[in-house]
């Protein structure tokens, strides 16, 4: 089969299906992306220049348009060259965010599209709203309702849509529903385990030297904001700090902006935060290592003895399915898309995502009740193992090209050359969040 795959940062979420398909030795896979530097051998890269976005002089309701529309425009041209080659996809998978895929159809009109649909925006539910200390302003919903546009051209494409968990599908209005499937996203399970020699050895991470004795609480973001309840874990460092003289904290993520607004008069969240709470809390048991490389990453959660999971009603993590994998003792903010991955007190606990001090109390409870913890450890691997397999991921995807094109993508193998289930080992050059 003929794989056309289209996202500006290569190769994104398809990393795995890509890797899968490659695997197979039964495709041809052509991969249209902003030029960088990630290669998959296998995959030809066919890169397209990045257009001029946020145009001065477009209203700000319809600058997420117009950018879509400029992306869409230079993804033709280079999608244009290839059917001038000669190539025909038999399907098309992309990310819709960004507004790529809205012209491929005029090229090839009855080749299947399938188009990663991650949230539908909404100004009266879900993020907006939520977190009363960041009250949304009216005079914003036009600009909120407006980023659904591409969207709707999108679902008007004829097209099939793929989103990764249940909440997020319910975000969608009841009529969008039915064009988008259900891909339950995995974890590559042998990488991401548990490793209890991790935790009888010295460990640096950040600077900060953390002994076998020490009591480790994580917490994880690409970056450190609002949206992923980084003010919330800040204001409850002077309880744990207090509470425990042998815990430490290490809190993973960088300075940027991935969702919400950066702090008004300017800086960066964690500065905002450090000045709040900074005299409070003691700086050599509290470290910001920024974004550090994706084995790092692991060993901190594999060492963890309370790892928070906080997030705004928005699109789960992949830290949220990777520490679960690692067997981590979850605490999650107790809002719908966490929900849907803990039971509060079967495979981790849920605290309200706005009370700092029920935070650290909940997480100084698991920290002191040694049985719960192992018991939530071990729920939390074996709640992995059963429901984000990477394998059960891979064939779901596999099963759902097969619907649309009518040929499935990993054929079925002869029985002394059985093709391969599992994706090859990923290995991600920092820790990533959704």
């Amino acid at each position: 089969m003929k794989f056309l795959f289209v996202h500006q940062n290569y190769p994104a979420q398809f990393l795995h299906i890509v890797r899968h398909l490659v695997a197979t030795k039964q495709h041809e896979i052509v991969f249209i992306t902003e030029p960088n530097e990630n290669e998959i051998p296998g995959v030809r890269k066919v890169p397209y220049k990045k257009p001029v976005l946020d145009v001065a002089g477009v209203h700000i309701a319809a600058r997420e348009l117009d950018n879509g529309a400029r992306r869409a425009e230079v993804v033709y041209r280079a999608a244009h060259g290839l059917n001038h080659l000669g190539y025909k996809p038999d399907i098309i998978i992309g990310h819709h965010g960004w507004g790529e895929m809205l012209n491929l159809r005029d090229l090839w009109p009855n080749t299947p599209m399938l188009g990663y649909m991650e949230f539908y925006y909404q100004f009266d539910a879900a993020d907006v709203g939520f977190d009363p200390e960041f009250p949304p302003n009216p005079l914003d919903f036009p600009r909120i309702r407006a980023k659904n546009a591409i969207n709707h051209i999108a679902l008007n494409l004829g097209a099939t849509g793929q989103c990764p968990t249940r909440w997020q599908l319910s975000t969608y209005p009841e009529w969008a529903r039915p064009q988008i499937e259900l891909i339950w996203e995995g974890v590559d399970l042998d990488l991401c385990r548990p490793n209890p020699a991790v935790r009888k050895k010295t460990l640096k991470i950040g600077g900060m030297t953390i002994k076998p004795t020490d009591k480790l609480v994580t917490y994880v973001s690409r970056d450190l904001e609002p949206y992923r309840g980084f003010h919330t874990m800040m204001r409850a460092l002077p309880d744990l700090m207090k509470a425990r003289k042998d815990l430490k904290v290490v809190m993973i993520g960088g300075d940027g902006i991935s969702y919400g607004s950066a702090p008004y008069p300017g800086g960066t969240w964690r500065e905002v935060m450090l000045k709040e709470v900074g005299t409070a809390i003691d700086p050599d048991r509290v470290v910001f290592p920024g974004r550090v490389p994706y084995m790092t990453y692991l060993t901190a959660l594999q060492r963890s003895d309370a790892h928070v999971y906080l997030t705004y009603p928005f699109v789960a993590s992949w830290s949220m399915r990777e520490s679960m994998a690692v067997g981590c003792a979850v605490v999650g903010g107790d809002v719908d898309p966490v929900r849907e991955f803990i039971t509060h007190g079967e495979n981790g606990l849920l605290a309200p995502f706005l009370e700092p001090k029920t935070l650290a109390r909940t997480v100084l409870n698991l920290i002191e009740d040694k049985d719960l913890n192992a018991k939530l450890r071990h729920s939390a691997r074996a709640y992995a193992e059963a429901n984000l397999a990477m394998g059960d991921y891979l064939d779901r995807y596999c099963d759902v090209i097969a619907r649309l094109t009518g040929e499935h993508p990993v054929p079925l193998a002869e029985p002394e050359q059985p093709v391969a289930k599992k994706p090859l080992r990923i290995r991600k050059p920092v820790a990533a969040d959704a």
